[in-house]
């Protein structure tokens, strides 16, 4: 029945279905085989309403709401001035900047592709103009929104929380370490780029500028401090802090900025609508999937192919790890968390692997597979955004692609890096 369902998936995909289609399909069939007949699929019904039944999957449209809120606005620009301002005049200062940006960002939208939109638009002709290679620009802009993906709030790290019944918000903090030293590793990289390849600084901001650049960036800031204070702080849930962060964007970009009117606010809240009703198909349609190969004891069947039950630790992670990569390399990074985590879920709870670990490795690895050829989705958003040959955009890729396995890779054998600050926050 398994080989039925994923070739029936494939089939579906190779013939240009979006991925809603084939996860729909593969339960159809799995349910109608599996209890005989059309009566049971009642029960698939209430597996995808199940799916999407969860409160936190609330935060989900709001941060995309928010982010959107932003984007059109003027909050990424006061950032990347600041950012800009402090380190702009180093050597390879500004592809620092880009990749601090893309984190700062990051720290307030959670979504990869957003971040490409919101730091690529105004920093790469800035870049062009510097003398740095297109196709180092576009690598670095894919690969830095990488680290919005680990920094809180991050889109992958709710819906792995709704999956794996894992606290959000302690997936959010562990987040925090990995995405810092990514940030450290992409600015050491970029410092040698513009090195060898003898790129001119940019003129030294005074500090009179700097204080004008931190003077206009402090509203902005308040993102983070609602999203991480307001959570470890105990004032919000992380639904609650997403909630909050729409009402921040909306007050300053309307009555602080003034740079959005009714009109924009009820276009961006469209826009919001569609990708949020395609996100919420899909884990409902995800949902009704993990329901049945649980069922029919697929992941087991799988796992024990592999010999996964004779690995340790160590051999545990790096399968879930090369396996959530190699998947979002062709797969929207939430399907590929949708579909994968049920299957690993009883070997990670028979090991017993901390979860958030397991959590925070799953969501680096689907936001390198994001950016990563032959189909990372991050990849058709720079294509899309910047309106550059796919080949052009990937040719850069590889360094960056390196460093984020080798974060994988540390993370691994020093689970701390993550654990670190979740331990202080939580006193575990």
């Amino acid at each position: 029945m398994a080989v039925t369902i994923f070739s029936i998936m494939i089939v579906l995909l190779l013939l240009g279905f979006p991925m809603m289609v084939p996860l729909i399909a593969g339960s159809f069939v799995g349910f109608y085989s599996m209890f005989g007949g059309m009566g049971q699929l009642e029960t698939m019904v209430q597996q995808m309403m199940a799916g999407i039944r969860p409160a936190s999957l609330i935060a989900v449209p709001m941060f995309i709401f928010a982010a959107d809120i932003m984007t059109r606005g003027q909050s990424a620009g006061r950032l990347i001035d600041l950012v800009m301002s402090f380190v702009g005049h180093l050597r390879g200062g500004l592809a620092v900047s880009t990749a601090a940006a893309c984190t700062m960002f990051g720290a307030v939208s959670g979504s990869t592709q957003a971040t490409v939109v919101a730091i690529g638009g105004p920093l790469r002709p800035r870049m062009q103009k510097a003398g740095y290679n297109d196709s180092f620009i576009l690598a670095l802009i894919v690969n830095s929104s990488d680290i919005a993906f680990l920094i809180p709030p991050s889109i992958g790290m709710i819906i792995y929380g709704v999956v794996s019944n894992t606290s959000i918000a302690e997936l959010f903090i562990a987040g925090i370490g990995p995405g810092l030293l990514i940030l450290v590793l992409f600015s050491i990289y970029s410092w040698i780029y513009a090195v060898r390849n003898n790129v001119p600084t940019e003129e030294r901001a005074t500090w009179g500028e700097r204080g004008q650049a931190l003077k206009r960036a402090l509203w902005p800031m308040g993102f983070p401090a609602i999203i991480i204070g307001g959570i470890y702080g105990g004032i919000f849930s992380p639904t609650e802090a997403a909630a909050a962060c729409v009402l921040y964007a909306i007050i300053l970009e309307m009555l602080v900025f003034k740079e959005m009117d009714f009109q924009a606010l009820y276009d961006t809240a469209k826009s919001t609508g569609l990708i949020t009703a395609v996100v919420f198909i899909l884990v409902a349609a995800g949902m009704a999937f993990s329901y049945i190969i649980s069922f029919g004891q697929i992941p087991q069947a799988i796992l024990s192919g592999i010999g996964i039950d004779e690995m340790g630790r160590i051999g545990v992670l790096v399968v879930i790890s090369v396996a959530f990569f190699i998947g979002c390399m062709f797969v929207d990074p939430i399907v590929v968390i949708l579909i994968l985590v049920p299957i690993f879920a009883p070997v990670v709870n028979a090991i017993g692997l901390d979860p958030v670990l397991v959590g925070t490795i799953i969501t680096l690895q689907v936001a390198i597979g994001s950016a990563t050829p032959p189909f990372g989705c991050d990849i058709f958003t720079a294509i899309a955004v910047f309106k550059r040959p796919y080949w052009e955009v990937i040719r850069g890729t590889p360094p960056f692609i390196l460093i984020l396995l080798c974060v994988s890779a540390l993370l691994i054998f020093f689970p701390d890096i993550a654990l670190f600050l979740r331990d202080m926050a939580f006193d575990k």
